[in-house]
């Protein structure tokens, strides 16, 4: 079977399980069956898939997603997140937009507690769009802020999505987890700088109100108290890897003990709640490892079948330069980001893209901190980003037309940020480049 054919054939039963409303791992497991079954002679091609499977799952590099998901559910069923919020809304004053600039301040932080979008979103929605509406908050100075900046959990540490990418890519998962830092501070440090000027210019979009002083002393209490055993936890896991201390599972684990330390210090530890996290690990975890086997799989099928070999070729040949194949890239998996999960892009996109990348002469790296922000983008994206129907679930009142319009804005500092990256790839790679490698 010539390659094109068998990269028509293997892509199109993909799309149609997952169109058809198969679950992405069902999907993939049933493309995986049936090719091993073609390619690799038949029944014992099902042996090797599952040799394969076993060999890519029982791998040390692996266990970071584990621990991290750990780690996050700990940190997210003991409550700490409310008392971080309280803190960090004493420190703000009466700037404009102060609701909306706490939304981000906050989706900052808590993307290094639960590191998925969905759970920042749902989170900070839930707490903060009731108060912001009853304020006289536009839709889009309401919603919109914590779209963003629920999305910046794909791009801190730890983001369980990085770790992932970086096992499908077979890239570096230390020094992915480092290159993202500086990009997510920047969208951070974007998403601040327009709520702040749109409010200036358009008072209206948020309407100021009347804040409560806060002592000095007081605000210092809660910053010692709530805010530093915070960065502390951050540490344990961001500034080990830095260091050259720990490896990612290394620094998962002392991030996963750093948090049930702070679940019993702050007195919200309990049985119930240790049973909740591991069942949410469990599951979340589980999930991921079998797509990671999957994924695998599906690589080697491709690369049999001649499809990988093939595809990179065509595209290197192409008369264009290295950067604009990149932005070709760049811009399908933003097309896909409308349709489809961003795992299942990740798997269908990631085993074809890295031979071209490295072909290319770019550093993978580099470009798996551009896809991390595409799929960051693609979690709030219309009509079927994941994050817009975490908003919907804790704001029924509000329409999805309204939820589609607040994240548009978000969406154009997401692409301006990328432009930038792209511009200027030392802004990704400068803090890598500094680490300490174990």
């Amino acid at each position: 079977m010539d390659w094109q054919i068998a990269l028509i054939v293997i892509f199109g039963m993909l799309l149609f399980l997952m169109l058809s409303g198969m679950h992405v791992v069902m999907s993939l497991l049933s493309v995986c069956l049936v090719g091993m079954y073609i390619y690799f002679g038949g029944v014992t091609g099902w042996d090797q898939l599952i040799v394969s499977m076993y060999t890519t799952c029982n791998t040390f590099l692996l266990l970071p997603i584990t621990l991290f998901v750990f780690m996050g559910e700990i940190l997210f069923h003991s409550g700490i997140s409310s008392l971080l919020l309280s803190a960090v809304d004493k420190f703000l004053g009466r700037l404009p937009g102060r609701l909306a600039l706490l939304s981000v301040i906050a989706g900052t932080l808590f993307a290094t507690l639960t590191g998925t979008s969905m759970a920042t979103v749902a989170m900070l929605g839930a707490t903060l769009v009731p108060e912001m509406e009853e304020r006289g908050y536009k839709k889009s100075m309401s919603l919109g802020p914590i779209l963003g900046s629920g999305g910046l959990a794909v791009m801190i540490p730890p983001s369980g999505l990085a770790v992932l990418l970086g096992a499908i890519a077979q890239a570096s998962i230390s020094k992915i987890l480092i290159a993202i830092i500086v990009p997510g501070i920047i969208m951070a440090i974007g998403y601040s700088l327009y709520i702040i000027f749109r409010c200036l210019f358009q008072p209206s979009s948020a309407p100021s109100y009347n804040v409560e002083r806060r002592p000095l002393s007081e605000k210092m209490y809660d910053f010692l108290r709530y805010i530093l055993p915070l960065g502390i936890v951050i540490f344990l896991v961001v500034g080990v890897i830095f260091f050259g201390i720990a490896t990612p599972s290394e620094a998962a684990a002392t991030g996963g003990f750093g948090a049930i330390l702070l679940a019993g210090l702050y007195g919200k530890f309990s049985w119930r709640m240790l049973k909740k996290s591991l069942k949410g690990t469990v599951a979340v975890s589980g999930m991921m490892l079998i797509i990671i086997a999957g994924a695998t799989a599906f690589s080697q099928i491709l690369s049999f079948s001649g499809a990988t070999q093939g595809v990179s070729d065509i595209i290197i040949n192409l008369a264009a330069p290295p950067i604009v194949i990149i932005i070709m890239m760049m811009l399908l998996v933003l097309f896909l980001g409308t349709m489809m999960d961003v795992v299942a892009i990740m798997m269908i996109t990631i085993p074809i893209f890295m031979p071209v990348v490295q072909n290319l002469g770019f550093n993978p790296v580099w470009f798996c901190v551009l896809f991390l922000l595409n799929m960051e983008m693609a979690s709030t994206t219309p009509p079927f980003g994941v994050a817009l129907f975490a908003m919907k679930a804790v704001a029924p009142q509000n329409t999805m037309k309204d939820i589609y319009l607040a994240g548009i804005p978000f969406l154009g500092v997401d692409l301006l940020v990328m432009i930038l990256l792209m511009a200027f790839p030392k802004l990704t790679l400068w803090l890598p480049e500094l680490m300490i490698l174990r």
